[in-house]
């Protein structure tokens, strides 16, 4: 309890909501982090035709600024039209069907993952830039952090909101200081270029500047923006009148973000910054602005780090939240939609913290290895969730004035603008459409084939999961049942490997349920047979006693094979129940000293219809009673 905090009653929900400064540092800051490493990524790829090809990166960076506003337009009217949240997953599912829905939730959740693996990383690249030591415990470092940043949101969303908010503005002040710094520094000459530039790396073999070179550079700078959908997901973890406060937080976001990754984009000519994993764009920009590794080149990348640590919340706040919306659906397990003691998904959580930690590792922490699969999946969802809402929009222009109907989660009705707005979604489709085919295109052999085949595939395991849900409904229904079977008559084997105090406890219990009773003993040696029958013949009140040769020395079969056979000779409407007497030792380790034959016969016997196991333990105390009994 003092590692995630007292329990929360469920009438404490409405106090957990956040407001608009939270909700921009628990659902914006993986978007916010993005300027920390998106121009980098941009500049990786261009260096593959020369340092002379950099220059390019300012002009690309416009153009996905460009997108990026037409992508919060799209999203702003999103929220508005779902206050219930759920983004890209419910607008696809309410306009373009279930496939449409589950292709865009198995695209986000792959994000979300992705987005705690490149953001953790890509931290402790800021960190091990400025102690080149640490290099070697980069991947260590990156999982300790996610287990800190599991535990945080574990206590609850306001709690690890208010949390992230401080290193969260921090970063905002102190970056806009030195974008600020340097551009002062550039508009009176005195900035200068990068002292001492680490070794310049490439992808690949050098090529000239191409078309396909400039599309690839554009597809790694998109990276930018990830994390924009973060919000639209988690509209219900704002205060009311929650639409207005999470549109509001999705603009805040988008301002701050443009300004900063143009600012970064731009000076990075300048100063002749060079891609490289020993040290980030945006050391060698404090580096430069400040004149060398002050103090506030320090803060400047103190709070890089812990921006890029605390993005990885935005998942934590949005994989959870988005994993539950599916499973409620039954295309994810049931237990996704379970809230913890702090009232959040702490299942979820735990979910994507393991798959996150495994990426880190299989990837050594690497933000160049890890990027290739990035922005396929969030590109992808923005296209889903622009031609969702261009779809609504349709709808809305055929209804008549002043009518509403009611949809699954929204409320639809006559738009007089409803041509402009189905225009702008559909030009937005389009064009993140081209993006995520270009990302794909030009990362394929870099690794974003992976998600190429992830995504199908996790399609594919969740209409499995909804097909085992809808057959279960199916069975279990009442519709045309009928009325409820009579048993009317009870059958019990007793299975005993002995006559003891726990064999006359378990025989007590078995001649209450019924009087049609048989005790069954495997025999593996005829004298300790003989021995048993004599004393049963005392203790066992007149029950039958079978006794089954095992000339193999086997336990389980032959018993296995006598209840297979009594079973098969069942009568309709007559149960069959198996009790078994359970030797309870007063220490855990014990039961590892005696055969588990309950456990044993319920993974051999749960398929077989009309078997009941009951297991009757025998605690091990001076003067014991029996107490509770098991029953599967």
């Amino acid at each position: 309890m003092w590692l995630v905090g007292r329990p929360l009653h469920s009438a404490d929900a409405p106090h957990e909501a956040i407001g608009k400064a939270v909700g921009l540092a628990v659902f914006a800051s993986d978007a916010l982090s993005s300027t920390a490493y998106a121009t980098q990524e941009i500049l990786v790829v261009l260096a593959a035709a020369g340092l002379g090809a950099l220059h390019y990166a300012f002009p690309i960076s416009v153009a996905i600024v460009a997108l990026l506003a037409i992508v919060t337009i799209s999203y702003e009217q999103t929220i508005k039209a779902y206050p219930s949240g759920g983004g890209a997953y419910i607008v696809a599912r309410d306009n373009l069907g279930e496939l449409p829905a589950q292709v865009a939730g198995a695209a986000l959740l792959t994000d979300y993952i992705l987005t705690v693996a490149v953001s953790v990383s890509s931290g402790v690249a800021q960190l091990v830039s400025a102690f080149p030591r640490m290099f070697a415990l980069r991947v260590g470092i990156s999982v300790a952090l996610v287990l800190f940043i599991t535990v945080l949101n574990l206590r609850g969303v306001k709690e690890s909101g208010k949390f992230v908010a401080i290193p969260s503005y921090f970063f905002i002040v102190i970056m806009y200081l030195t974008v600020g710094v340097a551009l002062f520094r550039y508009a009176t000459g005195t900035l200068g270029a990068v002292a001492d530039p680490p070794p310049l790396e490439r992808l690949g073999e050098a090529q000239a500047v191409t078309l396909f070179l400039l599309l690839h550079a554009f597809a790694n700078g998109t990276t930018a923006l990830t994390g924009v959908e973060a919000i639209s997901n988690g509209v219900t973890a704002f205060k009311e009148p929650r639409s207005h406060n999470a549109g509001v937080t999705l603009m805040w976001m988008a301002v701050i973000l443009g300004s900063l990754f143009l600012g970064i984009s731009f000076l990075a000519g300048p100063i002749h910054a060079v891609p490289s994993e020993a040290e980030t764009v945006i050391s060698q920009i404090a580096r430069t602005a400040y004149g060398g590794r002050g103090l506030l080149y320090l803060a400047t990348i103190g709070a890089t780090t812990l921006i890029l640590v605390m993005a990885a919340n935005t998942a934590y706040a949005g994989f959870p939240r988005l994993s539950a919306l599916q499973a409620a659906d039954g295309f994810l397990p049931r237990q996704l939609t379970y809230r913890g003691s702090r009232l959040v998904f702490s299942r979820g959580i735990v979910v994507l913290a393991g798959a996150a930690s495994l990426l880190i590792i299989v990837f050594k922490a690497s933000v160049t290895g890890l990027i290739p699969l990035y922005a396929i999946g969030v590109f992808l969802s923005f296209t889903l969730s622009q031609a969702g809402m261009t779809r609504r929009w349709w709808k809305a222009g055929r209804l008549p004035p002043d009518t509403e109907i009611r949809e699954r989660d929204t409320v639809l009705g006559h738009d007089p603008h409803w041509r402009i707005k189905m225009v702008s979604n559909g030009v937005g489709a389009v064009l993140t459409a081209i993006v995520a085919v270009v990302f794909a295109v030009t990362k394929f052999r870099e690794g974003a084939w992976v998600i190429v085949i992830v995504i199908p595939a996790l399609v594919a395991i969740f209409f499995a999961i909804h097909g085992h849900y809808l057959e279960a409904a199916r069975v279990l229904s009442l519709e045309h049942f009928g009325a409820p079977p009579r048993v009317l008559r009870h059958r019990v084997i007793l299975p005993i490997s002995g006559v003891h105090r726990g064999t006359v406890v378990a025989l007590r219990y078995a001649l209450a349920l019924s009087n049609d009773i048989t005790a069954v003993h495997v025999s593996l040696d005829a004298d300790s047979a003989r021995r048993i029958e004599q004393k049963w013949g005392l203790w066992g009140n007149g029950v039958r006693l079978v006794v089954l040769e095992s000339p193999y020395r086997l336990l389980l079969e032959p018993l296995l094979d006598y209840v297979k056979e009594v079973a098969d000779r069942r009568q309709p409407n007559e149960t069959l129940t198996i009790v078994v007497p359970q030797f309870v030792p007063r220490r855990w380790w014990h039961q590892l000293l005696h055969a588990q034959t309950a456990v044993i016969l319920r993974l051999a016997l749960i398929n077989r219809p009309g078997i009941v196991i009951t297991s009757v333990p025998y605690q091990m105390v001076p003067e014991g009673d029996y107490c509770a009994v098991e029953t599967d």
